[in-house]
């Protein structure tokens, strides 16, 4: 078999392997309704692309020596999110992350640099990776309370923090938290701030899914910049979709000079967390806003909210307690079977589990899942968890 500097051709083994991957994802993206990812894309187009060995590397709005980049596809993104965000024009700053993850490290980690000597208050329905954040970065954190319905407990962390009042208040809020859909209430955390006189403070964001569900509903929550937010974190992967995660860090530009530094190896400034960044993503995010378009988010947010009160309505009838916060399409409801759990890879936490109506999720397949919970009840009889909410 000859072989060149490109490498060689697969072995029939290697090739059967992939089909055989293949063949696996496209069985299991039928039954996907536990995670908040929307498979409801086509970004063919943008292949060709892929041949490139494109970088995002250094600041998005500052020129590089790395020229194989896609920078102004990036830039163009970013303004679409800092109008759905209510971002300050004259301060504001973001780039394409590789996730949410890493859109909460940043925040975290500007809220750090602004305050060395802060202290971080997150709830205890924050997401998993934010411990690990905080451990990563060696900030100071109290956990503090959650409500039943997910929510942030505002007494508590009105008693803690003025405890700790010396210290300036660091909050990682929730726009969306990962089990329940809970957005924390910004208003009530600046009127903490308020009563107990406390002007040096900064607020992220967790936005994951819900950044792109609030700015198409006529009624949202307080979330983004216009309600007191100083960074926020979405994910490109949920509500947009893509192949490959990502997501979209968005800052205040004056609290991002306070890290800027200059990089003379790439001509450019180091204002991200990763070096080098994925270019491919940035295309992708701006593929679909241009093709779907904000009035096709829009439509796609309202669907999902359908087949949300559809499935609600469903699990309902066979004696399930399932709900939904208000703007969100989490659907949660009291545990099934771990066969069922397993088939559709629901997301489980204690006696809840929830699904997610993503764009791509159809009444079918809540059917489906109705009746294979109805099974599990007609089978082993399961007693209904305490409803937590009905919001």
């Amino acid at each position: 078999m000859e072989e060149t500097l490109a490498g060689r051709p697969l072995s029939s083994e290697d090739r059967r392997r992939l089909d055989n991957l293949h063949e696996k994802l496209s069985y299991e993206a039928t039954t996907f309704l536990g995670y908040p990812c929307n498979s409801l894309f086509d970004y063919s187009p943008l292949y060709r692309f892929l041949g490139f060995t494109v970088n995002n590397v250094g600041d998005p709005y500052v020129p590089s020596n790395f020229h194989l980049n896609t920078h102004d596809f990036e830039r163009e993104v970013l303004d679409v999110f800092r109008q759905l965000t209510h971002a300050p024009a004259d301060s504001f700053w973001g780039y394409v992350s590789s996730g949410g993850t890493e859109g909460n490290m940043y925040g975290i980690f500007l809220g750090r640099e602004l305050f060395p000597d802060g202290l971080v208050y997150y709830s205890e329905d924050t997401h998993y990776s934010v411990n690990k954040i905080l451990r990563c970065l060696h900030v100071r954190n109290i956990m503090i309370r959650s409500q039943p319905d997910g929510r942030i407990d505002l007494e508590d962390l009105r008693e803690t923090i003025r405890i700790h009042r010396d210290l300036p208040p660091i909050i990682f809020a929730n726009a969306g938290t990962t089990m329940k859909g809970a957005v924390d209430d910004l208003d009530g955390i600046r009127r903490i701030f308020e009563d107990l006189a406390i002007q040096r403070h900064y607020i992220h964001v967790d936005a994951a899914l819900s950044g792109m569900i609030l700015p198409f509903v006529d009624d949202p929550q307080p979330w983004d910049f216009s309600g007191g937010a100083d960074s926020l974190a979405i994910s490109g992967h949920k509500m947009i979709g893509s192949p490959l995660p990502c997501g979209i860090s968005l800052a205040k530009r004056s609290n991002v000079d306070r890290i800027a530094r200059s990089i003379e190896y790439v001509g450019s400034l180091d204002t991200t967390i990763l070096g080098s960044r994925n270019a491919i993503t940035p295309l992708f995010l701006w593929y679909a806003l241009r093709t779907v378009g904000l009035d096709g988010f829009r439509r796609r947010v309202e669907h999902c909210f359908e087949t949300a009160d559809y499935a609600i309505e469903r699990l309902r009838e066979i004696g399930r307690q399932a709900w939904r916060h208000r703007n969100s399409v989490t659907v949660v409801f009291d545990r099934p079977s771990l066969e069922t759990i397993n088939k559709w890879q629901l997301a489980a936490h204690n006696d809840v589990v929830h699904i997610i109506t993503m764009p791509h999720v159809t009444r079918r397949q809540i059917d489906l899942l109705v009746d294979d919970v109805a099974n599990d009840v007609a089978n082993n009889p399961i007693v209904p968890a305490k409803e937590t909410a009905n919001p």
